[in-house]
């Protein structure tokens, strides 16, 4: 007890062993869904999803171990929501990049992140970049995700003619689907511990009796990780050109990561005068689970927003943190469970994800046409070309060009400009690919 005491200050921070303890359980049941999502994303880009299961439990432990010893947090990580489906949808079916080279990105993008962390240019980024765009990438991946959750639920179809239409909503699945979301949404509203995972396990559940599921077991020992372990291809992604893909990955992580640690921090009355005293080493502990996941063979990896779920039943320190790694490494035994969930199971899930990240449209100067525009455009065409980089991209671009069309290039930071020059020279010269 003195060892947890003089490790992680409980009682500076007003809590103990228990409170802390129950504070990572209920963490982890919100976040648990990730180790059932994330391997059925990649796998749509032909990963072997039982490796990537493993990859993101371990990658989960590792980064959430990290945080809770180093920077004492009660903060919790793993691959994030959009920045896999970017990975997937974008950099490997889009792009037609091998997912090898794509592991490859996130490693440089991850390596990049360390060095802002180091060099403390961090803050000079965040601040540069303004607070519509921010919003806006994190509504576009929000509305991208949608889409592909309603694709994978068997709500929309595609269609030559309109390109996309109703699906056939007759079929088990779609209703299974439904069900499963309103049961997450209900479930959520009402405040029950663990929502997302209660429906994705329900519609898996259902699954058996309604959509044709066969039970592999629950309980083994973990499948082997050797099919994605170290297979990242860094040459081959630096022979495919670094510039969209690279850049893209590095400015959602940093958004994603500084904006969920400061909310968390800021809900869990960590800050100190505004600021996070070991917000570095909080960065620091996020970048270096991104390089370890790409070893291990996942996309990125990031503080989760769910954090705060913990935060809200007393976590404090970086215990918590402990407590959600020690059930992330526990659940590599439970690969059979995470096998037999149909992506029907896991739409809902993406798709509620994807209405909360919605919300931050509030916060968007609709008054401004040169910030709410770009943001717009941003939002709109993140799902539309089905791209989140071509979404950053013309983002980024008009919002520097409507800037210096109504004379005020003065209000705009040089990050931005920068930021803009390189998406524009990548498009104009080097193609939409």
């Amino acid at each position: 007890m003195s060892f947890l005491e003089n490790t992680f200050r409980l009682k500076e921070n007003g809590t103990d062993v228990r409170t802390e303890l129950l504070a990572g359980l209920t963490t982890f049941l919100t976040m648990a869904y990730i180790v059932f999502v994330n391997p059925a994303i990649l796998g749509d880009a032909g990963m072997p999803k039982d490796a990537v299961f493993v990859a993101t439990c371990l990658a989960a432990a590792i980064g959430t171990l990290i945080m809770g010893l180093y920077a004492n947090y009660p903060m919790a990580l793993a691959p994030g929501m959009g920045l896999n489906a970017y990975f997937a949808y974008t950099v490997v079916l889009g792009m037609k990049l091998p997912w090898q080279a794509a592991l490859g990105a996130v490693f440089i993008s991850g390596c990049l992140f360390l060095v802002v962390s180091l060099f403390r240019v961090r803050e000079m980024i965040v601040n540069g970049i303004p607070a519509s765009m921010r919003t806006a990438i994190t509504v576009g991946i929000g509305l991208f995700l949608g889409l592909i959750s309603l694709k994978s639920a068997g709500i929309v179809t595609g269609n030559p003619a309109t390109l996309v239409t109703i699906g056939d909503l007759h079929k088990p699945q779609v209703v299974l689907a439904v069900i499963g979301f309103f049961a997450i949404v209900a479930l959520d509203h009402l405040r029950v511990r663990g929502a997302i995972l209660i429906g994705i396990l329900l519609v898996t559940g259902l699954s058996f009796f309604f959509g044709g599921n066969t039970f592999g077991g629950l309980v083994s020992m973990p499948p082997s990780i050797t099919p994605t372990l170290f297979k990242l291809d860094i040459m081959g992604m630096l022979s495919f050109g670094i510039l969209n893909v690279v850049l893209v990955f590095f400015l959602v992580e940093l958004f994603d990561a500084t904006g969920t640690l400061m909310g968390v921090a800021n809900r869990a009355g960590l800050l100190k005068n505004g600021k996070m005293e070991r917000l570095n080493k909080a960065l620091l502990a996020d970048s270096a689970a991104i390089v370890a996941g790409s070893f291990l063979g996942t996309s990125s990896t990031t503080a989760y927003i769910e954090s705060a779920a913990g935060v809200q039943a007393g976590g404090r320190t970086g215990l918590t943190a402990i407590a959600v790694a020690a059930l992330f490494l526990a659940c590599l035994f439970f690969a059979p469970l995470a096998g037999v969930v149909p992506a029907y199971a896991t739409a809902p899930a993406l798709l509620y994800v994807a209405c909360l990240m919605l919300q931050d449209l509030v916060h968007v100067d609709w008054g401004d046409t040169t910030e709410s525009v770009p943001a717009a455009i941003t939002a709109i065409t993140m799902p539309f070309t089905f791209s989140i980089a071509q979404g950053v991209a013309f983002g980024f671009i008009s919002y520097a060009v409507l800037k210096l069309l109504s004379g005020r290039a003065r209000e705009v930071k040089l990050i931005v400009w920068i930021i803009a020059a390189i998406f524009l020279f990548k498009l104009a010269y080097l193609g939409a690919g």
